[in-house]
C-alpha cells in the first residue's frame, strides 16, 4: 500500500464486506458511492452540502480538467482540493472512457489516443504518461490506470486486443506514477463478459501491483443480468485485502447488487443528473416530478427523508419549479438524490456489519416494489 493509505475490513456478510480507506485526506467508508464532479463541481451542488449528504470523496474527470481550465492552471492554483474547496479525498479517472467515447475525433495506437476536443476541435494526445502526470498535477488522492474501455456488444476477439492493449498500458502507468507517498493508484481489469479474458486481466494486475483494483468495462451496454453476472465471479479474482471498486454504477438496485458481490466503491453520474431533469430516487424508486399527479400534492417526495427537499418542501412545490425550470429545483432535487445515495450505502454498511444483509436487501426491493404513494 502507498504510504498514508491502506485498507481494512471490519465485518463481512457473504461476499459483501465493509471496512474503512484511510488517506492523507481523511477516512473513506466503504461499500462508497463516490458523488462525480466532471469538471470540478458536483453540479447544482456546493461542497460543503455534499459533504452534508455522507459522501466520503468525490470523482473529478481528467479529460474534462485537461482541457478546461487544465491540469497546470489548476497545479498553479494550489491542485483541485483548493480550487474546489473540497479538502477531502479526491479520486480521478483517467480520462481513458470520455476520449474512447468520441468516436471519429479520436485515433488510437499503442502510444496513446490522439483526439479533437469537443470543444474547440483542438489536438491533443492522451498516454498513460501524460494521463498521470494530468492527475499529479491535479493532486487527487486515488489515480487510475489509463486504459481503453470497448463499448459492449463487441467481438471477444476486440475485447481481448482492448483488455491486452491496457494491460501494457497499466504497466506503463504504474512506471510512470512512481513514488508518491500518500497516494494511490488503481489498476483498472478488462475483459467484457468473458470470465477468462476477466481472470487473465486480473493476473496481469496483480503482476504489476496496485493499491486497489478497479472493475471496469460494466454498465456499457451489456444490461443489469450480464454486469451481474461478470460480478458473480470478477471481485473473487481481485486480492481480499484491496479495495475493489466498479466504475461507472449506477442505479440503485445495481449498487445494492455489487456490494452483495463484493464491490467496495462505485460513481455514477445518475444521482446529480437526474435531478436536473426532475426525476427522484427514493425508497419506493423513481419519482418523476414532472407529471402531473404531484401538481396539488402537499405531501413530501419521501416522508422518511432528512434532506431539505423533503423536510421544507412539498410535492406540489417541487412540481412547481420544475416546471418552471427553476434553478432550486435542480438544487433540492440533485441534493435529494445525494442524500438517498448516502442513505442507502450507510444502511448497506449497518447491514453488513450487523450480518442482516439479507434481509435488508430483501426490505429494499419489497419496497421499491411497492412503488410510489398512491395520487391525493
Amino acid at each position: 500500500m502507498a504510504e498514508g493509505f491502506s485498507f481494512s475490513i471490519s465485518a463481512t456478510d457473504g461476499a459483501a464486506r465493509t471496512g474503512v480507506i484511510q488517506t492523507p485526506r481523511g477516512e473513506i467508508r466503504t461499500p462508497a458511492f463516490m458523488p462525480v464532479g466532471t469538471a470540478a463541481t458536483v453540479k447544482a451542488m456546493l461542497p460543503e452540502s455534499v459533504r452534508a449528504t455522507g459522501a466520503d470523496i468525490l470523482l473529478g474527470n481528467t479529460y474534462h480538467l485537461m482541457l478546461r481550465p487544465t491540469a497546470e492552471r489548476i497545479a498553479a492554483l494550489g491542485g483541485l482540493h483548493r480550487f474546489m474547496n473540497w479538502p477531502r479525498p479526491i479520486l480521478t479517472d483517467s480520462g481513458g472512457f470520455q476520449v474512447m467515447s468520441l468516436g471519429p475525433l479520436r485515433k488510437l495506437t499503442e502510444e496513446g489516443v490522439r483526439f479533437s476536443s469537443h470543444l474547440d476541435g483542438s489536438r491533443h494526445i492522451l498516454t498513460p504518461e501524460r494521463s498521470m502526470e494530468i492527475q499529479r498535477l491535479l493532486g487527487s488522492d486515488i489515480v487510475m490506470c489509463f486504459d481503453e474501455c470497448p463499448a459492449l456488444p463487441a467481438t471477444e476477439a476486440e475485447v481481448a486486443r482492448a483488455m491486452r492493449l491496457s494491460m501494457r498500458w497499466a504497466q506503463r502507468s504504474r512506471d510512470a506514477f512512481g513514488d508518491r507517498p500518500g497516494h494511490a493508484l488503481f489498476g483498472i481489469m478488462q475483459g467484457g463478459v468473458t470470465r477468462e479474458l476477466r481472470e487473465e486481466s486480473a493476473e496481469a494486475l496483480k503482476a504489476i501491483g496496485f493499491d486497489g483494483y478497479a472493475i471496469g468495462g460494466l454498465a456499457v451496454g451489456e444490461g443489469q443480468e450480464a454486469m451481474f453476472g461478470v460480478l458473480d465471479y470478477a471481485p473473487g479474482f481481485l486480492p481480499v485485502d484491496k479495495p475493489r471498486y466498479l466504475m461507472g454504477v449506477g442505479k440503485p438496485d445495481d449498487i445494492v447488487g455489487a456490494v452483495e458481490r463484493g464491490v467496495d466503491m462505485m460513481d455514477c453520474v445518475l444521482p446529480s443528473r437526474s435531478g436536473r431533469t426532475g426525476q427522484a430516487w427514493t425508497r419506493r424508486g423513481q419519482v418523476n416530478l414532472r407529471n402531473a399527479r404531484h401538481k396539488d400534492d402537499p405531501r413530501p417526495l419521501d416522508e422518511a427523508c432528512t434532506c431539505p427537499a423533503c423536510t421544507g418542501y412539498s410535492r406540489a412545490y417541487l412540481h412547481h419549479v420544475v416546471k418552471a425550470d427553476e434553478i432550486i429545483a435542480s438544487m433540492l432535487l440533485t441534493w435529494h438524490n445525494l442524500h438517498y445515495y448516502q442513505t442507502l450505502m450507510q444502511g448497506l454498511r449497518d447491514a453488513i456489519a450487523g450480518q442482516r444483509l439479507a434481509a435488508f436487501v430483501a426490505e429494499f426491493h419489497a419496497t421499491r416494489a411497492a412503488g410510489d404513494l398512491e395520487p391525493v
